[in-house]
């Protein structure tokens, strides 16, 4: 069962307050994303913690109900 769009933002958003996140259906099947996200709470964090902290936002949807997430994360 794939994800929506903007599920995947609000999800973000929830743990993340202060993000700006833009989504892309990658293949228009639901299943294939791409996401941008900047956010003051990646300050002083490695790309990895930055990634980490999005998938945690995710709360375990990676693999399963979202299949693919290329990620982009920033500091405003």
């Amino acid at each position: 069962m794939a994800m929506d769009a903007s599920e995947i933002e609000s999800m973000i958003k929830d743990a993340l307050p202060d993000a700006q996140v833009r989504i892309d259906d990658l293949r228009g099947d639901g299943d294939h994303y791409a996401a941008t996200v900047v956010s003051s709470a990646f300050a002083g964090k490695t790309r990895v913690q930055q990634h980490q902290m999005v998938y945690a936002a995710l709360k375990g949807r990676m693999g399963g109900q979202l299949h693919a997430l290329q990620l982009t994360t920033q500091t405003p």
